[in-house]
């Protein structure tokens, strides 16, 4: 590894001090753990730019394949790396705790990788379409087709909502359109192709096969778990275990132990109140189990004359 060296990292120090002002105990884990990642090797990169960038020449030609895994981790310099990483808080926090930690680090490390392979299906059918080879040694480096990639996921999982593109208001689903072509005139030393495939891959898991693929090839490994899937407090109402094997939902008279909801809810103050202290007595010094309690049964005969009682009353 190789540090940086030079001048401070103006920055650097603006994401510290913008991640100081959250709290480390505000972001998730999977999202903290990006952040840290992408600082770490920012200041001890792996190999030069030159050498973990990816583009056709490099990692399709050559088979360099370990540009896929190491591109999206380097930046070119520190405000490359702030703004992706302010980025990648925000859409972090919110799509965390949408999908559930442990989904939201596998579609990072999906979409790290798939991300590449469309970048350079782009550049190469650039390079045979406007017939320039220049396209094919385009070397791109960077987060950002991945935060545009949690961009779509992040509208379609938030729809209805307004975005604010160069002081113009705009229906979140149209806004990643509106970035890729409102960057690239503002900076145009920024990779399109990149961008664009990040759009594509996000489009892929939102309304095509991409995330079918993913829970198959995740459905073998209990350490993933779908965010579509009820979570474990609600498994046994809709009828799942742990292993996703789908049984027979339970009766509702197990719930309800045969009762009308009228019935029920008087019950339920009959128990309220005999556990209450009145004037320092209680009903039974036994501490009550969390829950209903009932109290001792009475007879059918009993219960028929109440309800009697309950129409007579209407």
């Amino acid at each position: 590894m190789q540090r940086r060296q030079g001048r401070v990292n103006a920055g650097l120090l603006l994401l510290l001090y913008q991640i100081s002002q959250i709290g480390l105990q505000n972001i998730p884990p999977v999202t903290l753990g990006v952040l840290a990642l992408n600082i770490f090797l920012f200041l001890s990169p792996v190999r030069p730019l030159a050498e973990v960038c990816v583009s056709v020449h490099e990692a399709f030609y050559k088979r360099d394949w370990q540009r896929l895994l190491l591109s999206p981790f380097h930046h070119a310099d520190d405000w490359h790396l702030y703004y992706n990483m302010i980025s990648m808080l925000w859409k972090g926090i919110m799509l965390e705790k949408k999908l559930k930690s442990r989904w939201f680090a596998y579609i990072i490390a999906v979409f790290s990788v798939l991300i590449g392979v469309v970048y350079m299906v782009l550049e190469f059918l650039l390079v045979k379409i406007l017939d320039d080879p220049s396209y094919g040694m385009s070397c791109g480096v960077g987060f950002s087709g991945v935060l545009f990639a949690l961009k779509v996921l992040n509208n379609h999982y938030n729809p209805g909502r307004v975005s604010t593109v160069l002081g113009l208001r705009i229906a979140s689903k149209y806004a990643c359109w509106v970035e890729l072509v409102a960057i690239h005139l503002i900076a145009p030393g920024t990779s399109f192709a990149g961008h664009l495939a990040g759009i594509l891959v996000g489009l892929m898991y939102t309304m095509g096969p991409l995330k079918k693929i993913m829970k198959a090839c995740a459905g073998g490994i209990s350490f993933f778990s779908d965010p579509d899937r009820p979570r474990d407090y609600y498994s046994d109402y809709y009828g799942y275990d742990s292993d996703y094997q789908y049984r027979t939902p339970r009766n509702y008279y197990d719930y309800t132990g045969g009762f009308t909801e009228e019935e029920q809810l008087e019950r339920a103050v009959l128990n309220s109140l005999n556990e209450r202290d009145f004037g320092g007595a209680t009903y039974n010094s036994e501490r009550r189990p969390y829950g209903f309690w009932f109290p001792p049964e009475r007879s059918e005969e009993e219960m028929r004359r109440q309800r009697l009682r309950r129409f007579e009353r209407r």
